[in-house]
This record gives C-alpha cells, structure tokens and sequence, in this order.
C-alpha cells in the first residue's frame, strides 16, 4: 500500500503549524517527552520536526515506523476516533506509553501524526523539576483566572488588578484608577466585549473615561 500523500499547499501549512505546538509541548512537559512530527507526503523520510530524539537516536529525515503505520491505519479505519493511547516499547525493551495523533489536511485527508512517547523509566524527580524549579526556594506561579463566563472573567482581573494597585504605595490616589485601566488592558481585558463599561461601573466612572486613559497610553 502506497501512503505517500498528495501535498496542497494548504497542506503544508497545516503541517508546519504544528512545529510550534510541539516546541510548546516539549518546554512545558520536559525532556522525558520524546515528541515526533511525521508527514505523509514522503514516508521514506516523513519525521520533518523531532524533539528528544535521543531516547531513539532519531532525527529529522527519519522514515516512519511501522507501529506508526500501523497507529495510521487503525486511525483510518476508526473516523470516529483520530488519535490512539497505549503502551508500547522502543528497541532497548525500554516501556513507553505513547499516543499517536492524526492531522488532517485539505477535503480531511490524513497528512501527518503526531507522535507521542513518555519514557516511564524517566525519574519522577526530571519530572517534577520540569514544573517547580529546585533551585528556587520560593518559586513564582503566574496568576490565572479560570471563569465560568466572560463577565465573571472581568470581574475577577478587575479584582486583581484592583488589589494590586491599591497594596502599590507607589501609586498615588489619584492615578489609582488610571493605572487599573492600564494593568487591565496589558491584560488584554479590554479585547473583550461590554469589558469597557464593566470597568468603568466598578470603578465609578464613565466609559469616556476608561477610554480617555487607553488613549492616552497608545501615545506614550
């Protein structure tokens, strides 16, 4: 069977997109990940994106596997469900769990795989150190908001923000409302609809001047 595919340009693009989502993947799980991105326009040498390559000595330019082409064709022949889990070995007997992911192209067509695999002979300690650094005895954890809707969204950022500003010694009382303004749009919170007039309710103020305050910033 023939599983070279027809490339579109379109195709190409969809493919290389996913160059990022795995360099964003990697960062964030750590070295124990080895992830591969394989495209099907040239099975002979479809790994054109690998990272931890050498828990297989891989590297771009690699052929596919035949797990992989085995992973693809049990993908193609279950539409309903493009991506399969389960557990599997390299060449050294070494255990992996690992998970293949289909992409899908131009008219649906199968293009590339994501693959997946986690070394579970990796010491939990990598592991951990990937999300709490060792060396720091207080590290920082970003503050996020996680919202049942977008008005509850704004209003938790504008609690925050508030906080903040109001514990800020170095801002005066009467640049307090000013500076929520700024801190909310490097936010982002302003991106969001009715954003404008919810901060200026919670303040007090007109939306004239929420928005005299953007303003002004876009010109420093």
């Amino acid at each position: 069977m023939n599983y070279n595919v027809v490339f579109t340009k379109e195709d190409h693009l969809i493919l290389d997109s996913y160059k990022t989502v795995l360099d964003g993947l990697a960062d964030y799980l750590g070295e124990g990940y080895e992830f591969v991105l394989h495209s099907l326009e040239n099975v002979d040498h479809s790994v054109v994106k690998i990272i931890n390559g050498h828990h297989t000595g891989r590297k771009e330019g690699a052929p596919i596997t035949d797990l992989a082409l085995n992973m693809l064709k049990k993908i193609q022949d279950n539409d309903n469900q493009p991506y399969i889990s389960y557990n599997a070995q390299n060449k050294k007997g070494q255990p992996l769990r690992s998970a293949t992911i289909a992409i899908h192209g131009t008219n649906r067509k199968v293009i590339g795989l994501i693959c997946i695999n986690f070394y579970l002979n990796t010491p939990f300690v990598n592991v951990l150190e990937n999300f709490v650094s060792m060396q720091s005895a207080a590290p920082q954890f970003a503050p996020e908001t996680f919202a049942a809707d977008i008005n509850e969204l704004i209003r938790e950022s504008f609690e925050t923000v508030y906080q903040e500003v109001v514990a800020d010694a170095s801002v005066p009382g009467s640049l307090r409302n000013k500076e929520i303004v700024l801190r909310l749009n490097e936010r982002g919170i302003f991106k969001l609809k009715n954003a404008v007039i919810m901060v200026a309710n919670l303040l007090g103020i007109s939306k004239n001047t929420v928005y005299l305050h953007l303003r002004n910033s876009d010109k420093q």
